[in-house]
């Protein structure tokens, strides 16, 4: 991929997680939540806005290893979303129907880093091999 299309691609997904993350927070702003479900509200809107806030700075990282370091954070908080919005499910905060098209994006982004994360470390331990010889 050239530079050009490089960055398109970045700016596109740093779009889809920042839309990801304020869709997350507008579907929680119209539901009812009592005192002691708050915290794990604010978790999933914390989790949520750290996967567009790292991926973001991921894309400005001066080298392979800060942009896959800051890959790992982004697929680890894409779960943790996931994982937030199964629970909200789960404890009847949320309804499936009410989370279906959020917890379908966040799980296609989850994939989608895990493979980016996956090919930067081939490509480093790639890089590190040839650096070796």
């Amino acid at each position: 991929m050239d530079q050009s299309g490089k960055n398109q691609f970045n700016e596109q997904l740093r779009e889809r997680t920042m839309k990801m993350a304020a869709d997350v927070r507008n579907l929680l702003k119209s539901t009812e939540i009592n005192s002691i479900d708050k915290p794990n509200v604010i978790q999933l809107i914390r989790s949520s806005s750290s996967v567009a806030a790292n991926y973001r700075s991921a894309t400005r990282g001066r080298s392979d290893a800060e942009f896959y370091s800051k890959i790992c954070i982004v697929v680890e908080e894409c779960d943790e979303t996931m994982f937030w919005l199964d629970y909200l499910v789960r404890i009847s905060i949320m309804t499936e129907n009410k989370t279906n098209v959020i917890r379908d994006e966040v799980e296609q982004l989850v994939r989608l880093f895990s493979s980016i994360k996956r090919k930067m470390k081939e490509k480093i331990e790639k890089n590190s091999l040839k650096s070796q010889v």
